[in-house]
């Protein structure tokens, strides 16, 4: 395991800087990205009808070290091929809480974190990711370390956790709060689960936490002197040659299951190159191509079809939702580095078709000239090429 060693100059006093103005921004954040209820049912509305009485309670709970975190809910979304991926909703007076702490202390990380770390940073993203890949390969690195952490947010050790952040942080009731973030337990099935380890996804300060232990691994193969790319938990790790890439895939095992005490899943890590091609963050990028995954591709029709069943009504509510889709798909796979206008041309057909059998419950050829592309349109549905062009 890791060695971390304290800095002499740490900073300290973060609790008195915990004020009523600092807990309202932390709210404002929290409805934001919106959520749902943790296990006491309590929604964002119903926080914010006794707002002012909440935030004091929190802030005076926060500052005196008696705040007491509830467990989280379990709840599991669908990862494809049949996965799930396990969250934890926190209520929504620990996300405020998370969201406190995290503010405070995420400028003090951030300006230790590497260039090449893209995930849950201002003024990064996966666009800005996927962007230095491709600057990566114009300068010749064409062989792709793609590799994937096992279970990696449920499997973070605590202590590593701690020893990291206290590596910076000297006040001692903020790390105390972290470790109480840490140890919240999850409700599953009637049943709290102690966690003795990992940082829940669904968690407010969670990405913090992630970026945190990840940062040695970035710095590890910056000393290195390797090209690589991680957003989160997914990095890739560029070279010019199979050779070193290699070396790369020894280097990054050493740090990852010798020193954070993790795992590189055997399965998802591999060797490729630009000219087979791989798939970072949803898109598909190749020497030819920068697209949607495949993946990516079915989970956007999974959610076309969820909407355009046959015995549903055709109705306002219908062109809502399936152009809200549509424009949230194509904003992401529609940057100004992809070369998506033949994938969108296509899936345009096949959402025209779905649109048809909605309308008239049923697969006719005929269909077409009864229901033709600008009755459709002007019935208000959106096109992928016309969001498409009008971004571009």
């Amino acid at each position: 395991m890791l060695c971390v060693y304290k800095k002499k100059c740490r900073v300290h006093s973060l609790t008195g800087r915990i004020t009523y103005l600092t807990m309202l921004k932390a709210f404002k954040a929290v409805k934001r990205n919106r959520g749902t209820a943790g296990i006491d049912k309590q929604s964002i509305k119903m926080y914010e009808s006794n707002l002012d009485e909440n935030l004091d309670a929190l802030m005076s709970d926060l500052k005196t070290g008696a705040y007491q975190p509830i467990p989280l809910k379990r709840v599991y979304v669908p990862k494809g091929k049949g996965k799930f991926r396990p969250l934890g909703i926190p209520a929504v007076g620990c996300r405020v809480a998370q969201e406190v702490v995290r503010s405070m202390i995420n400028p003090i990380f951030d300006a230790e974190f590497h260039d090449s770390s893209h995930g849950f940073r201002e003024k990064h993203g996966c666009h800005t990711a996927i962007n230095q890949i491709v600057n990566i390969h114009k300068m010749g690195y064409r062989v792709v370390l793609d590799a994937d952490i096992e279970g990696f947010f449920d499997n973070i050790p605590h202590k590593l956790i701690m020893d990291l952040v206290a590596r910076e942080i000297a006040d001692g009731n903020i790390l105390h709060l972290i470790r109480k973030f840490l140890q919240a337990g999850v409700m599953e099935d009637g049943k709290v689960m102690p966690t003795r380890k990992g940082t829940p996804q669904g968690g407010v300060i969670s990405p913090l936490l992630a970026n945190i232990v990840l940062n040695h691994l970035d710095w590890r193969l910056d000393a290195l002197g390797y090209q690589f790319v991680r957003y989160a938990d997914d990095f890739v790790v560029l070279c010019k040659t199979s050779r070193l890439a290699e070396k790369a895939l020894q280097a990054v095992t050493i740090c990852i299951e010798e020193e954070l005490g993790l795992e590189l899943s055997p399965e998802k890590t591999h060797t490729t190159t630009f000219g087979l091609g791989f798939t970072f963050l949803g898109f598909y990028l190749s020497a030819f191509t920068i697209r949607m995954g495949d993946k990516a591709e079915d989970r956007f029709k999974d959610k076309v079809r969820e909407i355009t069943k046959r015995h549903h009504n055709l109705n306002q509510d219908v062109v809502i939702k399936l152009n809200r889709i549509i424009r949230g798909t194509v904003n992401y796979f529609g940057a100004d580095f992809a070369t998506c206008l033949g994938q969108f041309n296509e899936l345009d057909k096949w959402i025209r078709k779905r649109i048809r059998c909605m309308k008239y419950k049923r697969i006719w050829m005929t269909d077409n000239r009864r229901l033709e592309n600008k009755h459709i349109r002007k019935m208000g549905f959106l096109t992928c090429r016309e969001v498409y062009l009008s971004a571009s």
